[in-house]
C-alpha cells in the first residue's frame, strides 16, 4: 500500500513538473510584470511555483492547465503586490518579456519607444488591470481571460477596449 502510494506521488510530480516546464514561461511573465527588483521577481517566481503545487490535486485535466497556471500565478502576484505595496509602487521595464512585447506590437523602426511607452503604461495600472492587459498581449481569447480573472466577457471587452484608449492617450502624450 505504501509503494502504491509513493509511486502515485511520484506520478504527480512528475506530471507537474512537465506541465509547469511546458508552461513556465507564464511564471516568469507574470513575475516580471508584477515585481519591481530581481530578488523580488526570484521570491515571487518561487512563491508562485509553490501555490501552483500545492493547487495541483485540485486540477481538473479536462481544463486548459494555461488557463489554470494563470489564474494562480496571478492571484499569487496580486497578493504580493497588496503586501509589499509600499515597494511595489513603481515597476521597472518588463525585463524578459520586453523582446515578446515587442514581437507582438510589431512597430518595426519605432518599437523601443513605442515598448517603453507601453511598459511605463503598464507601470500605472493597478494589479486587475495589469493582469488583463498582460494577459491580452499573450493573445488569450476574451472567454480565457474571464475564467482566468474571473469576470465576465462582457466586463473583459469593456476593460480592454478602455485600456486601448488609455494606452492612446498615454503614448500620444
Amino acid at each position: 500500500m505504501e509503494a502504491t502510494a509513493t509511486t502515485m506521488a511520484s506520478a504527480t510530480h512528475r506530471q507537474f513538473d512537465e506541465l509547469l516546464e511546458r508552461h513556465r514561461k507564464i511564471v516568469f511573465k507574470v513575475a516580471n510584470t508584477y515585481s519591481r527588483h530581481p530578488h523580488d521577481r526570484a521570491d515571487l517566481a518561487q512563491e508562485i511555483r509553490v501555490q501552483l503545487w500545492r493547487a495541483f490535486p485540485g486540477y481538473d485535466a479536462g481544463r486548459s492547465f494555461s488557463t489554470w497556471m494563470y489564474r494562480i500565478a496571478l492571484n499569487v502576484a496580486i497578493s504580493f503586490v497588496r503586501t509589499h505595496q509600499l515597494r511595489e509602487r513603481h515597476m521597472e521595464p518588463l525585463g524578459e518579456t520586453h523582446d515578446e512585447l515587442v514581437g507582438l506590437a510589431d512597430v518595426g523602426a519605432e518599437s523601443d519607444e513605442r515598448v517603453r511607452a507601453l511598459e511605463q503604461f503598464i507601470a500605472t495600472l493597478d494589479p486587475l488591470n495589469r493582469a488583463l492587459l498582460l494577459l491580452y498581449l499573450e493573445q488569450n481569447t476574451h472567454r480565457e481571460i474571464a475564467d482566468v480573472l474571473g469576470i465576465t466577457e462582457t466586463n473583459v471587452a469593456t476593460k480592454i477596449g478602455r485600456l486601448k484608449e488609455r494606452i492612446r492617450n498615454h503614448i500620444a502624450a
